[in-house]
C-alpha cells in the first residue's frame, strides 16, 4: 500500500485539435454568455450548475442543523443576533417551539430534496453519464436545461416559506396529517416546492433513461457499462416509478389545506379544542402509504448513485478489476425492485394487521442481502489490491464503513418487537444519518475530489483534502454514533426540550459533546470550500487521466470538448476495469484501445 499523489499519476496531455463543425452529429458551440453559461444546452455546464445548486443548499441545511444541535445542547439558551434575523420564531433570540419544529422540518427537506440528490443525480450524472457511454450529449438536450431551470424556483419557494406569516412548515420532513393539513400557510409552499422540484426529477429521469438505452458507443454493451451509468439507470427507473405516488399525494395535501377537501382529514378532528371545519371521510393514514411507497425508494434513489460513485472510485486505486462486475449490476437491480415492497416497515406502530407487518418484515430482512453482496465485492476489490490512499479512496472507503453500520442498524429496525420500541427516538435519526450522510455525502465527496480534475482541468490539492477527509470522518462519528445510546435510552427524535422528562435530564452532557462536534464537522467544510475554488486557478494541471482510469470520460481532454470527443465517437472493445491485466505490461487498459492487432475500423461495429 502507498499514499502517492494524483500528480504521481500524471501522464503527458496530448495535443487536442478542436472538433470539426461539420462531421455529422457535432453542432457548433454556442457563442453568446447566455447560452453558455446560463441557459446552456451542454450536458456538463448543466452539471455544473446542478453542482453550485447543491453545494449553496448544502450549507442552508447545515446551518439549520447547527441551529437545531444549539438548542439541543443548551436547550432555551437564547443566539442574540438570530432574534434580528427571524424575529417570529426566535424574539429576542430565544427559540420557540414552532420555530424549532421548521427546523428540523427544513434541514432534512432540503438536505434530501434539495442538496443529496441534485449533486448526486444532477451534478455527476449530467457530467458523467453521456461522457461514460460515449455520447456527445443527453438525448433531450433542451428539457436537461428546462429540468434544471424547473428546479431553481422550487429551491427559491422552499427558502421563501422562512419568511410568511407563520414561518416554514412544522410537521417534519414526513409532513404527517393531519397536522400538514392545519398548520401555517409554509406548508403549502413546502408541498408546491416539492410537487415543482419533482417535475425536474422526472424530466431528468426520461433523460437519462432514453440517453443510457438510444445514445451509447459502438461495442458499448450494458454489461461493458460502468457501474456508475448503471446506478444512475436504476435510479432514473426508481424516480420515474416513485416520484409520481409523491405528486399525487402532495396534489390532494395542497387541494386539503386550500379548497376544502377532505382525502386525509377524519371525521371528529379536533383543533385547538374546536372542531375542524370540513373534517370527515378522510384517511390519515392514507398519506403515510402514498408518502412511504415514495419514500422508501427514494432512500434507494439517495444511496444508489453513491454505490456508483464507490464502485468507480475503488478499482482506480486498488488497480484491479471490480469484484463480480455482473453481480453489482444485479445486485442494484435487486434493490431496486425489493424497494417497493417493503414501505410498510416505517409503519409498524399504525396498527397495521400483524400478519402484513410481518411480510414487511422479512422482505426488509431480505433487502439486506444484495446490499451485503455488494458490500463484499468491495472488499473483494479491496483485498490484495495496490492501493493509493488518495482523497477520492479515502472518502470511497469511508462510504463502504458507514453504509455498513448504517446497513446493521436497519437490520435492527426490521424487526418489528424491536422497531416498536426505537422507533421515532433518536436511533432512528443515528440510522438515518449513517445511511444518508455518511453514505450519499462521503459518495459525493468522492464523486468530487475524483471528478474535479475533468470538470476544471485542475487537481485539487491533495493534502488539505485529506485534512478535509479527517476531520469529517472523526467528527461525523462523534455526532451520530452516540445518537444511538440516547435513542436506546428513550430519547425521542424532534424533541424540543428534552429536559422536561425526568428520564433524560442526565443527556445534556452527550448533547452538547454532538453539537461541539457538529460545529467542528461544519468548520471543516469550509476547508472544502476553499479547496474547490481555489483549485479552479490554481491547482495543478490535471491533464486528460490523471487517475489512469479505463472509463471513456479519461480519454477525452480535462475538460472535455464541446460535445465531449474530438473526430468519431469512440468505439468500445472491453469492460470498464480492466486493471492489472496480466497480458499488459501497463497496469490500465483504456476501454477505447483496440486489442492487439484490430485497427479501429475492424472494431467500429463492436
Amino acid at each position: 500500500m502507498s499514499t502517492i499523489s494524483p500528480g504521481d499519476y500524471a501522464i503527458p496531455e496530448p495535443a487536442f485539435e478542436p472538433a470539426p463543425e461539420h462531421l455529422p452529429g457535432v453542432h457548433p458551440a454556442p457563442t453568446s454568455f447566455w447560452r453558455k453559461y446560463i441557459f446552456s444546452l451542454d450536458h456538463k455546464v448543466i452539471g455544473k450548475q446542478y453542482m453550485f445548486y447543491a453545494l449553496l443548499m448544502l450549507v442552508v441545511g447545515g446551518l439549520l442543523a447547527v441551529l437545531v444541535r444549539w438548542q439541543l445542547a443548551w436547550p432555551g439558551k437564547p443566539i442574540g443576533f438570530m432574534g434580528k434575523l427571524f424575529p417570529e420564531g426566535m424574539p429576542n433570540g430565544q427559540m420557540l417551539p414552532e420555530f424549532y419544529n421548521s427546523l428540523f422540518t427544513m434541514h432534512a427537506t432540503i438536505m434530501i430534496f434539495f442538496a443529496i440528490m441534485p449533486i448526486l443525480i444532477g451534478a455527476f450524472g449530467n457530467f458523467v453519464v453521456p461522457i461514460q457511454i460515449g455520447a456527445r450529449d443527453m438525448a433531450f438536450p433542451t428539457l436537461n436545461m428546462l429540468s434544471f431551470w424547473t428546479a431553481v424556483p422550487a429551491a427559491v419557494l422552499i427558502i421563501w416559506s422562512f419568511f410568511v406569516t407563520g414561518g416554514a412548515a412544522q410537521s417534519g420532513w414526513t409532513s404527517y396529517v393531519p397536522l400538514a393539513i392545519v398548520q401555517t400557510r409554509g406548508q403549502t409552499l413546502w408541498a408546491l416546492s416539492l410537487l415543482i422540484l419533482g417535475l425536474s426529477s422526472l424530466l431528468t429521469s426520461v433523460n437519462f433513461i432514453t440517453t443510457i438505452i438510444n445514445m451509447r458507443a459502438p461495442g458499448m454493451t450494458f454489461f461493458r457499462l460502468p457501474l456508475t451509468v448503471w446506478a444512475l439507470f436504476i435510479t432514473a427507473i426508481l424516480l420515474l416509478l416513485a416520484l409520481p405516488v409523491l405528486s399525487g399525494a402532495l396534489i390532494m395535501m395542497i387541494f386539503d389545506r386550500v379548497l376544502g377537501t377532505t382525502f386525509f382529514l377524519p371525521a371528529g378532528l379536533v383543533v385547538s379544542g374546536q372542531p375542524w371545519r370540513n373534517a370527515g371521510g378522510g384517511q390519515a393514514l392514507l398519506w403515510q402509504h402514498l408518502f412511504w411507497f415514495f419514500g422508501h425508494p427514494e432512500v434507494y434513489i439517495m444511496i444508489l448513485p453513491a454505490m456508483g460513485i464507490t464502485s468507480e472510485v475503488l478499482p482506480v486505486f486498488s488497480r484491479k478489476p471490480i469484484f463480480g462486475y455482473r453481480a453489482m449490476a444485479y445486485s442494484m437491480l435487486g434493490i431496486a425492485g425489493l424497494g417497493f415492497i417493503v414501505w410498510g416497515h416505517h409503519m409498524f406502530q399504525s396498527g397495521m394487521n400483524p400478519l402484513l407487518g410481518t411480510t414487511f418484515m422479512i422482505s426488509t430482512m431480505v433487502i439486506a442481502v444484495p446490499s451485503a453482496i455488494k458490500t463484499f465485492n468491495w472488499l473483494g476489490t479491496l483485498w490484495g489490491g495496490n492501493i493509493r490512499f488518495t482523497t477520492p479512496m479515502l472518502n470511497a472507503v469511508s462510504f463502504v464503513a458507514m453504509f455498513v453500520i448504517g446497513g446493521l442498524s436497519g437490520i435492527f429496525m426490521a424487526s418489528t418487537p424491536v422497531d416498536i420500541f426505537i422507533h421515532d427516538t433518536y436511533f432512528i435519526v443515528g440510522h438515518i444519518h449513517y445511511v444518508l450522510f455518511g453514505g450519499s455525502l462521503f459518495g459525493a465527496f468522492a464523486g468530487l475530489y475524483f471528478w474535479y480534475p475533468k470538470m476544471f482541468g485542475r487537481l485539487m490539492n491533495e493534502t488539505w483534502g485529506r485534512i478535509h477527509w479527517a476531520i469529517t470522518f472523526v467528527t461525523f462519528n462523534c455526532v451520530f454514533f452516540p445518537m444511538h445510546f440516547l435513542g436506546m435510552r428513550g430519547m425521542q427524535r424532534r424533541i424540543y426540550d428534552y429536559s422536561q422528562y425526568t428520564h433524560l435530564k442526565g443527556l445534556q452532557p452527550m448533547n452538547q459533546f454532538m453539537t461541539v462536534s457538529v460545529f467542528v464537522l461544519g468548520a471543516a467544510q469550509v476547508i472544502l470550500v476553499i479547496n474547490f475554488f481555489l483549485s479552479m486557478r490554481r491547482g495543478r494541471i490535471a491533464g486528460p487521466n490523471p487517475w489512469r482510469s479505463n472509463t471513456l470520460e479519461w480519454q477525452t481532454s480535462s475538460p472535455p470538448p464541446h460535445e465531449n470527443f474530438t473526430g468519431q465517437v469512440p468505439t468500445v472493445y472491453r469492460g470498464p476495469y480492466e486493471y492489472s491485466a496480466p497480458e499488459r505490461s501497463d497496469d490500465h487498459w483504456p476501454q477505447n484501445e483496440p486489442p492487439p492487432g484490430v485497427g479501429t475500423a475492424a472494431g467500429a461495429h463492436g
